[in-house]
């Protein structure tokens, strides 16, 4: 029997993109809904007949008797626990798309969802790209054990660059202490440290041209330059979550509070920026920082397609 999708909120070009693969993947796409945050009135229904979608419904709890996974696509990240909530308390498996939190307090609610075995996932398709997974798995013993990464990609601080710090998580993975604002030339520049000494630099922020996303990895015998392909990451981020999600594998592809130190890096370096390139342990975030602010990303959103 196929498993039942619902997406939760239509803000950004993922849905469309995501909904042939969730298709080729053998799931099926039953419900949807949107919040109008960032599209014109009506247009979850508009959205449900060009792909052949059964329901559009008026509310997003109308889903937890038609589905068994929701996929919440909100751009203002503070919606994301709300949105989440009643599918966890139902115990409906929950993806929840990049940035996945931008506050301390929401990331401790999904911890805490977790911690009581509920299936969350999710964050920035770069976690899971194919060249970085390609990259891991050749063996050590040739091309060595990364000690510095640098990463990046343009567009904006968060909402894209949190790309980065997925990019550097992915490559050298949990265990991510404090973070440093170096400065600025064209972009802002981010120190992150590991516990271990391990160190990654990432580039991110608005430019005048889009840039793809990158990394140059060192170890102590080689050096690793990657173009990622964009056109693969949705399909590898699908087929790398969705089994979690369905029920398929028992563990997660990677542990949500290892997942989460991306955003978490994020924020510290929002801090480290606010306070003049202070180091900012990831333990220090304050549950009364307000963290970046996701009402006004998306209405900045809305505008950029008016």
């Amino acid at each position: 029997m196929k498993r039942r999708i619902g997406l939760v909120d239509l803000c950004t070009s993922h849905p469309e993109n995501w909904v042939p693969i969730l298709r080729e993947l053998g799931f099926e796409v039953t419900a949807c809904w949107d919040s109008g945050e960032t599209r014109p009135p009506g247009f979850a229904r508009e959205f449900a007949q060009r792909f052949q979608i059964p329901r559009a419904v008026e509310d997003p709890r109308e889903m937890l008797e038609q589905i068994d996974i929701a996929i919440i696509h909100s751009t203002n990240w503070d919606k994301h626990v709300p949105l989440a909530r009643p599918f966890v308390e139902a115990g409906i498996p929950v993806l929840i798309d990049k940035p996945t939190v931008g506050n301390l307090r929401d990331a401790n609610q999904l911890l805490a969802w977790a911690k009581e075995g509920r299936r969350i996932t999710g964050g920035s398709n770069l976690r899971f790209a194919g060249e970085v997974r390609a990259y891991l798995a050749e063996p050590a013993a040739e091309r060595g054990t990364p000690h510095t990464v640098f990463a990046g990609c343009g567009v904006d601080d968060f909402n894209y660059g949190i790309h980065a710090y997925a990019l550097a998580a992915g490559l050298l993975g949990p265990g991510l202490r404090s973070v440093r604002y170096l400065g600025a030339s064209a972009q802002k520049h981010i120190q992150l440290t590991w516990r271990d000494g391990r160190r990654a630099f990432l580039s991110i922020g608005k430019l005048a041209a889009w840039l793809p996303f990158y990394f140059t990895v060192v170890t102590e015998k080689a050096v690793r330059q990657v173009v990622i392909d964009a056109g693969k990451l949705y399909r590898s981020f699908l087929q790398t979550v969705m089994p979690y999600l369905a029920g398929a594998v028992a563990e997660p592809p990677v542990p949500l509070e290892a997942l989460l130190e991306p955003e978490l890096a994020a924020l510290a370096a929002r801090v480290s920026w606010q306070h003049g390139g202070i180091e900012v342990f990831l333990t220090d975030l304050r549950l009364d920082d307000p963290g970046y602010d996701g009402l006004q990303f998306a209405e900045e959103y809305r505008r950029a397609r008016l």
